[in-house]
């Protein structure tokens, strides 16, 4: 009878101690919160309330300005995550520790999405009370139609992001090649192909997860259903990893 594939503590266990031990990696994690949290504090600081009240803009939206930077960190850390496996023969001994493949990859994909989902929350909610300290009469309370909805969905926006990526770079074993075509992608590309796409732009993945953030977001897709389609993206990108570390040679 074949063993069943699902993760076990001690493959997890492992999985937790080598990314640990990868200075990048971790820093990158950290970076998802310092960079999100750093730039919504500094724009806060530069624009001020005054600012803000004539900027005329969705004010929840505003809030979660830095997530489009931590974003970036959330790709890294997952390509990097992943990437680490496909260094110096690194697969091979893993699949020498764990010859279940499947068992393998959703141990990791289990460690990536915990660590993220926890950067995630706590970078959520220190943009949001960072940034809003420094707004006055302006700021948004805890309270205010749809915060705690933006908090939660930022963290689970940036846990997917970094999914999204571990997944893709199971598929083309380079976390350079995937940091190459998400970063331009979720910085230039999605902006300019979403303004030109009509109804259809809403549904690429940076832009569907994002509307989570927003207070009244416009179109067909909700705050969550958007994050589904993110989440969907996500999935897929996760499935095509799975598939390609069960056929491809270590």
């Amino acid at each position: 009878m074949t063993a069943p594939a699902l993760p076990t503590i001690p493959v997890v266990h492992s999985e937790w101690i080598k990314i640990r031990s990868l200075r990048g990696t971790l820093w990158a994690l950290v970076a998802i919160l310092v960079s999100t949290a750093g730039i919504q504090v500094l724009m806060n600081a530069l624009i001020g309330p005054s600012e803000a009240a004539r900027a005329g803009s969705d004010p929840l939206r505003l809030a979660f300005y830095g997530i489009s930077f931590g974003q970036i960190a959330a790709i890294t850390f997952g390509a990097k995550a992943f990437a680490a496996e496909f260094h110096n023969g690194a697969l091979r001994i893993t699949l020498g520790a764990v010859p279940n493949r499947s068992r393998f990859y959703l141990s990791k994909a289990v460690v990536i999405a915990g660590l993220a989902l926890v950067a995630g929350q706590l970078t959520g909610l220190a943009t949001f009370l960072a940034g809003q300290a420094l707004m006055g009469e302006q700021a948004i309370g805890p309270g205010d139609p749809g915060a705690v909805r933006a908090i939660v969905g930022s963290g689970l926006y940036l846990a997917l992001m970094a999914l999204f990526a571990a997944g893709l770079t199971a598929v083309l074993r380079s976390g350079t090649a995937v940091l190459s075509l998400l970063i331009p992608f979720v910085l230039l590309i999605s902006f300019v192909f979403g303004d030109h796409a009509g109804g259809l732009g809403q549904y690429l993945p940076d832009r569907a997860g994002q509307l989570v953030l927003s207070a009244n977001p416009q179109g067909e897709l909700g705050p969550w259903a958007g994050l589904g389609v993110m989440a969907l993206w996500t999935a897929a990108a996760l499935g095509a990893g799975w598939i390609a570390v069960r056929r491809r040679d270590a």
